[in-house]
């Protein structure tokens, strides 16, 4: 009995650390923003519909049986495209539409945002005068100029916009929390380092920026009129080139006894707060838009991946400037002295301690963010910017309604899903900003 009474206090105590832990704090005023709590689940829904775009709105079927063989058309093409199987000769230029099947199952749209229908091109509005079968082939938001259903292109280009917010910030957010914790946790006066490995390392910038970029400026010229993807592998293998050159300095100083001589081995201060806050301003003063422009103008085949990485390259200020206040309090707090006394290394203090209780504002800025660079990547799209022709994105399809003013529906729908997207991500921004806020925990 008594051993009974003693786990019932024991959870009942684990209960009440959890519920008054900061984060439970947080969760809590959260979902008391219903606004904020109803646009997550938006967000989770569109996520959700962005990964089964394929399933919700294809031409080909989800299940069929042709020829007496059973066929997971949407499936196989996965497999196709990955290289592990092939399409059987008689299905490999199939019409799937137009096939006579022992059984079939076609998805909800059955329609891929690139196909045209023939019988129904130049703008068909929703529900009238469409040629049609019958009503499970009705193009339920139009089509545009060639006949390619709306609805189609609306569920495809979910699965864009929600790329380009996730890998952006993912981007950014990767390269604003490590130079925001270095600025925040080291400030200007603790990051110290020996007067020979400062020179040795200020010797080699130059020398390691002119080999690795300058001498190689023009291959990566080449490689960026050839493809993105060229540019990258290019521009990645100068980097690692630099990076190699660098570690030259610190071997020199590692190899040769310097530590003997009392001038070159005593410490400075590295002012790393100041370096991170100035480059900080650099960027913030670089307009992201005509960056895209000017890169995309340069490049022979521009990509969406391409504005990815620009938006993710040019949008980690915030984040930065965010965990470096927050490391500026928590690098004082109890538990990071007692791991300083413990001995810890400095960087498993960052990394373990001290960056994972600075994340939560950081929340704020990679929500607003999300939302910017989904506006910035329909932007680019409706200016016909920046993407392939076989991309169909919101921006693209709002951008086809500048054609033909009567076609009122192509300027509708798209404009609503993005106006719904961004505005979804805002309102989960401005409800966290109200759940981190100091001032409502109590």
């Amino acid at each position: 009995m008594s051993s009974t009474s003693n786990q019932q206090a024991k959870e009942r105590e684990t209960v009440t650390q959890v519920d008054h832990s900061y984060g439970a704090i947080v969760k809590r005023q959260f979902k008391k923003n219903k606004l904020a709590l109803w646009s997550l689940r938006i967000i989770y829904f569109l996520i959700f519909l962005g990964l089964i775009a394929d399933f919700l709105a294809n031409d080909k079927p989800l299940y069929c049986k042709y020829n007496g063989s059973t066929y997971f058309p949407i499936v196989k093409q996965y497999t196709v495209d990955m290289g592990i199987s092939k399409w059987p000769v008689e299905l490999i230029n199939a019409d799937w539409q137009n096939m006579k099947y022992d059984a079939v199952l076609f998805p909800p749209v059955p329609y891929a945002p690139y196909k045209t229908d023939k019988d129904n091109n130049d703008y068909k509005p929703p529900f009238k005068d469409q040629k049609v079968a019958s009503k499970r082939w009705t193009h339920w938001l139009g089509t545009d100029q060639i006949g390619r259903d709306l609805l189609s292109g609306l569920i495809h280009g979910t699965r864009i916009a929600m790329l380009v917010g996730v890998v952006s910030m993912s981007i950014a957010s990767l390269i604003g929390i490590f130079l925001g914790s270095m600025a925040g946790y080291y400030g200007d006066e603790r990051f110290k380092m020996s007067r020979i490995r400062l020179l040795l390392n200020l010797l080699f910038v130059p020398f390691a920026l002119f080999y690795s970029f300058v001498v190689r400026s023009y291959s990566m010229s080449d490689a960026m009129a050839e493809s993105f993807s060229s540019f990258i592998l290019s521009f990645l293998f100068s980097t690692f080139l630099f990076i190699l050159l660098m570690a030259i300095p610190n071997l020199i100083v590692y190899l040769f006894p310097f530590k003997k001589i009392s001038l070159l081995s005593k410490k400075v201060n590295i002012p790393i707060d100041i370096l991170v806050s100035r480059t900080i301003e650099v960027i913030i003063s670089i307009p992201t838009l005509l960056l895209i422009l000017t890169i995309c103008a340069i490049i022979k085949k521009p990509s969406i991946m391409l504005i990815m990485v620009i938006i993710g390259l040019t949008g980690w200020t915030g984040i930065a400037k965010f965990i470096r206040a927050e490391l500026l309090r928590v690098r004082n707090l109890e538990f990071i002295e007692a791991a300083q006394s413990l001995g810890y290394p400095e960087w498993r203090i960052i990394f373990k301690h001290a960056i994972p209780n600075a994340l939560t504002p950081v929340l704020i800025s990679i929500a607003f963010g999300v939302a910017g660079a989904i506006l910035a990547e329909s932007s680019l799209s409706f200016l016909g910017i920046g993407t392939q022709s076989d991309v169909i994105t919101w921006g693209k399809l709002l951008s086809s309604a500048r054609e033909y003013a009567p076609a009122w529906w192509l300027a509708v729908f798209p404009g609503f899903a993005i106006f719904i997207t961004v505005t979804v991500f805002n309102f989960v921004g401005e409800g966290l900003t109200d759940a981190i806020d100091p001032r409502l925990k109590q």
